[in-house]
């Protein structure tokens, strides 16, 4: 049975519309939420494995602020490019049209995963008029405080990717692995937020549409990171981190930081890799901030 969202009820008052564009000739599905005339306009790019109901509860709190929220390729309601390796050039190719055809002159938000493909669709010439990094990747994952349990998760990826399809696609939708995962995750110590973080993984995280651009998205997911691209960030851009992030610690964004001719840290304590889900309000607060 569905957890009921602790932010359905803000989320309820914000107009949300379902389209679809054709994107490097494949099918990308995209949600736009709040007014269609709103003077500020977000590009929100979600986090590997997730789709667009993860950062929901950001906008939940984004009143006023028009978002649109695409499906990343191979993800959620959203076909795999064809013909394509599903690396970080294909994935940033596809943002920098995504943004041409649906939203051109918007402000860029990548979290996780979507902070490494932001920040290369910049790099590659994507000018948004300012970037938002939430959880940003930055430093390789292999060196962050949880090295070891990277190195387990790419012989899990590597397994699924080489078993034969079904066994492998299996592995890679096992719910428990998902909630482990999840559990990993999670820092806050509210049962009902927990419970519905857990809901969310389990019926999102398994949405991929193959195995085979799962295994793609999470090879670019451990080769790349946001401090490869950081010298050529020449757009204002605010960096959101978590001081309790185990994938990549607080002096490593502080690092991340300087790095980046034109950037803000702003810290947010007492929470890991999912701010978007346990400190939305924290999150959007210090967005609205920045675009003011």
């Amino acid at each position: 049975m569905p957890v009921a969202s602790p932010y359905a009820a803000r989320l309820a008052d914000i107009p949300v519309t379902r389209r679809e564009v054709e994107i490097l000739g494949g099918t990308t599905a995209y949600w736009t939420y709040g007014p269609e005339d709103a003077a500020t306009t977000i590009l929100a790019v979600h986090g590997f494995r997730g789709e667009h109901h993860g950062l929901e509860p950001v906008v939940a709190f984004l009143s006023g602020v028009r978002v649109i929220m695409p499906d990343l390729p191979g993800f959620g309601e959203t076909a795999p490019l064809p013909g394509r390796r599903h690396d970080i050039e294909a994935f940033a190719v596809w943002l920098d049209a995504f943004a041409d055809a649906v939203a051109p002159g918007a402000i860029v938000l990548g979290h996780s995963f979507g902070s490494i493909v932001a920040s290369a669709a910049v790099a590659r010439g994507l000018t948004p008029p300012k970037l938002i990094l939430v959880n940003p990747i930055g430093a390789p994952a292999l060196e962050g405080p949880r090295g070891i349990l990277t190195r387990l998760a790419i012989f899990y990826y590597w397994a699924g990717a080489r078993l034969p399809r079904a066994i492998g696609t299996w592995l890679l939708r096992n719910r428990l692995i998902v909630r482990v995962t999840s559990i990993a995750m999670a820092k806050t110590r509210d049962r009902a937020l927990r419970a519905f973080i857990h809901d969310q993984h389990d019926t999102y995280f398994s949405s991929f549409a193959d195995r085979d651009v799962l295994h793609d998205a999470f090879v670019t997911s451990v080769s790349h990171d946001v401090s490869q691209y950081a010298g050529r960030i020449t757009v204002p851009t605010l960096l959101i981190a978590a001081d309790r992030d185990d994938i990549t610690p607080i002096d490593a964004e502080r690092v991340l930081a300087t790095r980046i001719p034109d950037a803000r840290l702003v810290e947010i304590e007492g929470v890991g890799h999912l701010i978007h889900y346990e400190k939305p309000a924290e999150a959007a607060a210090a967005i609205r901030s920045f675009i003011a």
